[in-house]
């Protein structure tokens, strides 16, 4: 795979047509990369490092998975609709259910020392804008991370309990993420919360994770963002 060059930098294409998608379209930046382009100007020319970043419905992840595996490029799946579960792929997948690095960091935490917290009685609320449809992906690696069934997730898509008891501002309620995660023993509890409010975060943090990724010689095959951050990666 191409490494990042002085004149040719990054391109990354985005796979999707929704609001992250969008979002990704708009704001996506860093010194590094040069060029992020839609899916439908994939046939665009490019000698540097190009990464594909899939933040669609699934629609079109068959013709991508064909794509990557014809010009050898890096897979970064944002979606958590499980549908490359089944693929074996010939080129490299970052399986990536958050791009914003500080939540990543305390995911990673959570996955390698969850298992300390298996004695105790543990809830995990997420909270995400109502018109979100997709599985909550950060609140399914919280869960497995602690061993909680995701069947016991809270999850939480009505305005009114958000602003009025979870305290998300009224201007974050259509771009927002929070998870609440409780271990009691008794008496004794801890409780510890995560909150991310509008669409700046990802953008960044996903320019990081495109920059450490070109930095790399990722075999192929399917990768966990948190291994990369384990890694000291990103």
């Amino acid at each position: 795979m191409p490494k990042i060059g002085k004149e040719t930098g990054i391109q990354v294409l985005i796979v999707g047509s929704g609001k992250l998608a969008n979002e990704l379209l708009e704001n996506l930046n860093s010194s590094s990369i040069r060029s992020v382009l839609p899916w439908a100007q994939r046939d665009t020319i490019w000698n540097g490092c190009r990464i594909i970043v899939h933040a669609g419905s699934g629609r079109e992840i068959e013709n991508v998975v064909t794509f990557c595996s014809l010009h050898h490029l890096v897979l970064v799946e944002l979606s958590t609709t499980g549908d490359l579960e089944n693929v074996n792929p010939e080129f490299p997948i970052v399986i990536c259910p958050n791009t914003n690095i500080l939540m990543l960091k305390f995911m990673a935490m959570l996955q390698s020392q969850g298992h300390l917290f298996s004695e105790y009685d543990k809830e995990l609320l997420e909270s995400h804008q109502a018109n979100k449809k997709s599985e909550p992906g950060t609140g399914m690696s919280m869960a497995e991370s602690l061993g909680l069934p995701k069947e016991e997730i809270i999850s939480v898509r009505d305005p009114l309990i958000q602003e009025r008891r979870i305290g998300i501002p009224s201007e974050h309620l259509s771009r927002h993420a929070f998870h609440k995660i409780r271990i009691t023993d008794g008496n004794v509890g801890i409780v510890m919360e995560t909150k991310v409010l509008g669409q700046a975060p990802y953008a960044l943090g996903l320019a990081r994770i495109i920059e450490g990724i070109c930095k790399r010689d990722l075999e192929p095959g399917k990768h966990e963002i948190l291994k990369l951050i384990r890694n000291g990666w990103i």
